[in-house]
Parts: structure tokens; sequence; C-alpha cells
């Protein structure tokens, strides 16, 4: 079996994706709902990877 070698914003964004599609499925009832709250949540998830990012890189001086 071949090994991954990923980034750890790949691996972040990986996990964003996965756990939006997860997030989608699980919490609405109909596929519309389901899409929309899936974006949303991928967005905010990547949005907080950028953002959790920059604080860490800015406080490391």
């Amino acid at each position: 079996m071949p090994k991954m070698n990923l980034s750890h914003f790949e691996a972040a964004f990986l996990f964003s994706l996965f756990t939006s599609v997860v997030l989608g499925v699980v919490t609405k009832t109909n596929d519309r709902d389901r899409l929309h709250y899936g974006a949303y949540t991928f967005g905010c998830f990547l949005v907080a990877l950028f953002g959790i990012g920059w604080v860490m890189y800015l406080g490391h001086g």
C-alpha cells in the first residue's frame, strides 16, 4: 500500500472536507439543505484554518 505524505495544510483541508460532508449528511433532512450546510461548514473550517494560521505566524514573531 503506498504511503501518503501530506503537508499540514493538505491534511487539514481533507479533514475539513470530510467533516463538512458528514455534518451536512447527518444534520439536515433534504439535499438542498445538506449541500448548503456542508458548503457553509467547509468555508468556516477554511476561514478558521487560515485565521488560526496567521495568528500563530504573527504570534511566533
